[in-house]
């Protein structure tokens, strides 16, 4: 047994480099574990070995060149510190808070992520699911559903976005994508960011309850970090009153999540759309039967043929990476907005609850694959 488990550690033996795979993405689930193949590299992939992770990285650690992980992944410093070759991280999520950066900073790795694939598909989403609140399309669609048009007449009324005072938590690639679209509904757009962005016409506010005064609505496009990590609780949620209305299509904890159900619960915001929630793929039972809440399965990130550019763009780093080349979607370390192994990051991993899962994972597209 000990030979056997021995011979199912080894890699491959031939001279492209090694990347290590911690654990599967979620686009091996979907398309196989051909769909990052390379003919310059190949894969060692720790989730097959029956040896505990500690034990694979010892074995690997003078093998392995780089590393390919996803939201569902971390890559820790302790796991960086076992590979002295490492030289590289590439995650398939456009969110980088599962890696820790000081520490790939401080050991010269490079990381490359996502870049701006998913921002186009999320921006779709998040005005979806403005769309959807407002006009109560799926409330409608479950009413007709039902039979009760014919028993119990004509539904509410929905109200229209054209015009409407929109705040953006958020202006990076997604969030000014948000701001595009929303600019053809002739909606008057303000954000809150980090710093304000002298390039954009839009309004700036440095407070988000100050944003959220002033807002019909209010959509979620930031990173999570510590700083955002619950960003959007009581206060901002009074502040957007009874007639507003919050989207969140980034990452679940940065709503207070209770907050949010009570003051749906209650009515004292209009509705929600959400995408991403605090403990998923759970999500709170009182949201369920609400009619002013729309939800996807954080499934907004992604769309087949953004999947496609996600092949490419993976394969194209690790490539130009053994190839000395310039990386394709570089994350700059010198200024991080991230911290690393955040707090809210390091309270998943130790839950008993997984970050994604799903017995239908072809049908929800990729669940692991994050904002």
């Amino acid at each position: 047994m000990a030979v056997a488990a021995e011979n199912q550690s080894q890699p491959p033996q031939n001279d492209l480099p090694y990347v290590l795979i911690l654990k599967p993405p979620a686009a091996f689930s979907i398309f196989g574990d051909h769909f990052f193949h390379s003919p310059k590299f190949q894969f060692l992939k720790a989730f097959e070995s029956p040896l505990p992770l500690s034990q694979f990285l010892l074995t690997h650690a003078q093998s392995v060149q780089a590393i390919l992980t996803s939201a569902s992944g971390s890559v820790t410093a302790d796991t960086i510190r076992l590979l002295p070759h490492l030289g590289l991280v590439v995650t398939t999520s456009q969110g980088i808070n599962h890696i820790d950066l000081s520490e790939c900073r401080r050991r010269g790795i490079a990381v490359a992520g996502a870049g701006t694939i998913f921002s186009t598909d999320c921006a779709d989403s998040a005005v979806g699911l403005l769309l959807d609140v407002l006009r109560k399309v799926s409330a409608a669609n479950r009413y007709v559903k039902q039979g009760l048009w014919s028993s119990q007449g004509n539904y509410p009324l929905g109200n229209k976005l054209g015009g409407k005072q929109v705040g953006i938590v958020g202006l990076g690639s997604i969030g000014t994508e948000v701001a595009k679209r929303l600019e053809a509904f002739r909606c008057s757009i303000s954000y809150n960011s980090r710093s304000k962005k002298p390039s954009v016409p839009y309004t700036f506010y440095p407070n988000v309850v100050e944003l959220a005064v002033n807002c019909d609505a209010l959509i979620i496009c930031c990173a999570l970090t510590d700083e955002t990590h619950h960003l959007i609780g009581k206060e901002v949620l009074s502040a957007l009153g009874k007639d507003g209305v919050i989207i969140n299509i980034a990452r679940g904890p940065i709503i207070d999540e209770k907050e949010l159900v009570q003051c749906l619960i209650k009515r004292e915001i209009r509705g929600a759309g959400l995408d991403v929630f605090e403990h998923e793929p759970d999500v709170p039972v009182e949201l369920l039967a609400l009619d002013n809440v729309v939800m996807s399965p954080h499934n907004a990130v992604c769309t087949t043929e953004s999947l496609e550019e996600l092949r490419k763009t993976v394969v194209g780093n690790f490539e130009a990476f053994f190839s000395n080349e310039p990386l394709l979607t570089p994350v700059p370390l010198d200024d991080l907005p991230h911290l690393s192994e955040s707090r809210m990051y390091k309270k998943l991993l130790l839950s008993n609850k997984p970050i994604w899962r799903t017995a239908k994972l072809k049908d929800m597209m990729l669940v692991g694959i994050l904002l």
